[in-house]
C-alpha cells in the first residue's frame, strides 16, 4: 500500500511540474492574475442563471436605502466582473473594489451593459485595506461569493 501511495505522489508531482517551474520562474502569479478574470466571467454567467431569483430578492432591498436624491452609494467588495450589476436597482452609484487590476476591463464592459447604474470608480485594493475610500462615504456595502 505504501508503494502505491508513493507512486501516486510521484505521479501528481510530475503532472504539476510545469506549474512548479512557472512558480519558480515567477511567471505563475502574473499569469493567474491575467487569466482568472476570464475564467470568472464564464463561471459568473452560469452562477447568475442559477441564483437569479435569490439575488433579485436580496438586492431589491437596496432601493429602500435611497436618500432624497434617489441615489444610493454602493461599494462592492471583490466586484470581479460585475456579476451583481444587473440586479442592483436604478440610480445606484457603484464604487468597485478588487485586488486584481485585470478585472477592470471586464468590469467596464459590464457597466456599459448596465446603464441603469452610475459607475463611480474602480479601486485596486483588498477589502482589508480601503485607505482609498473615506469613512462613512457609502450607503451600502455588498460582498457576494460570485
Amino acid at each position: 500500500m505504501d508503494a502505491l501511495v508513493r507512486l501516486l505522489q510521484l505521479l501528481v508531482l510530475l503532472l504539476t511540474l510545469p506549474l512548479h517551474l512557472l512558480a519558480l520562474l515567477g511567471c505563475w502569479q502574473p499569469l493567474c492574475k491575467m487569466c482568472f478574470p476570464y475564467l470568472m466571467a464564464a463561471l459568473t454567467a452560469k452562477c447568475n442563471r442559477k441564483m437569479e431569483s435569490k439575488k433579485q430578492q436580496l438586492f431589491i432591498q437596496i432601493k429602500g436605502l435611497a436618500g432624497a436624491s434617489g441615489k444610493v452609494s454602493l461599494l462592492e467588495l471583490g466586484c470581479g466582473t460585475g456579476a451583481n450589476f444587473q440586479f442592483y436597482p436604478a440610480g445606484c452609484r457603484i464604487t468597485c473594489l478588487d485586488p486584481n487590476p485585470h478585472f477592470e476591463k471586464l468590469l467596464t464592459k459590464s457597466m456599459a451593459e448596465n446603464r441603469h447604474l452610475q459607475y463611480e470608480r474602480f479601486v485596486v485594493a483588498s477589502g482589508e485595506d480601503m485607505k482609498g475610500l473615506a469613512d462613512g462615504c457609502m450607503d451600502v456595502v455588498v460582498r457576494t461569493p460570485v
